[in-house]
């Protein structure tokens, strides 16, 4: 139990290092659409936290999967918000030119 615990939490490490090594060798030009493209990634996220939540026989399961839902929804409508800013960017505003 306890080395599967830690391999666990090796992985959960290296995922949150590749994470930041990749995210931020991105240029900043494009992480908007980065962002909107992960939504769907996101909105796997929840779909997935649903399911264990629905079949969470334990309570410490229920609510670490309604963790996961709460987080992964506040993901997916901070992602649409910033898309929809940047979208806003390039509409045409009325303005001369």
């Amino acid at each position: 139990m306890a080395a599967e615990l830690l391999s666990q939490f090796v992985v959960l490490v290296l995922a949150v290092a590749l994470g930041f090594e990749l995210i931020s060798r991105v240029p900043s030009l494009l992480h908007t659409p980065l962002m909107s493209a992960t939504n769907a990634i996101h909105g796997i996220v929840v779909v997935g936290a649903l399911v264990v939540v629905l079949t969470a026989r334990e309570t410490l399961t229920m609510v670490l999967g309604l963790v996961a839902v709460f987080f992964g929804t506040v993901n997916v409508v901070g992602g649409f918000i910033v898309t929809n800013r940047m979208l806003e960017m390039f509409r045409g505003g009325g303005r001369g030119g």
